[in-house]
């Protein structure tokens, strides 16, 4: 069985609502095969990322840059996983009160040292608060586990 490990920072309702959507679109009835691990980036360490097959991160915006949790967790898997998980499947979304661009820039040096491979293009979830929000991440979590099924990632 394949998995696929979500760690998201969910601070507050409506990134708890994404990375539900996320889940949800990952564990779609018509997907099979597929073990999905969600973890909070504080709950999360090296050893998930090197069990899992594929890595979808969610983060908030804060000040510009990715949220301190996210950030926390790649400071604690970088070095483990640096030769490890080269080419490892990845996408990311972000809750951007503003732009987004400064917590993708930093999440997309970090996962260029590693080597990861971006399965998806990036879904950053603008300004105020969309009900639509939720429905573009289920179809990331769909999209990328579908992916995984498939042998496509």
């Amino acid at each position: 069985m394949k998995k696929l490990l979500i760690v998201s920072h969910t601070p507050s309702p409506h990134t708890r609502a994404m990375t539900n959507a996320v889940v949800k679109g990952a564990t779609h009835a018509d997907i099979s095969g597929i073990e999905v691990m969600l973890k909070q980036p504080i709950e999360s360490g090296p050893q998930d990322v090197l069990a899992a097959d594929a890595i979808i991160l969610g983060t908030t915006e804060n000040f510009g840059y990715m949220s301190g949790a996210l950030k926390d967790f790649f400071d604690r898997t970088y070095y483990p996983c640096l030769e490890k998980t080269g080419s490892l499947p990845f996408a990311v979304f972000i809750r951007a009160g503003n732009d987004g661009r400064g917590a993708l820039v930093s999440i997309e040096r970090i996962v260029k040292g590693l080597a990861w491979r971006q399965v998806q293009e990036p879904l950053i979830c603008r300004g105020e608060w969309q009900p639509s929000f939720v429905d573009q991440c289920e179809e990331l979590g769909m999209t990328v586990a579908a992916g995984i099924e498939a042998g496509i990632f």
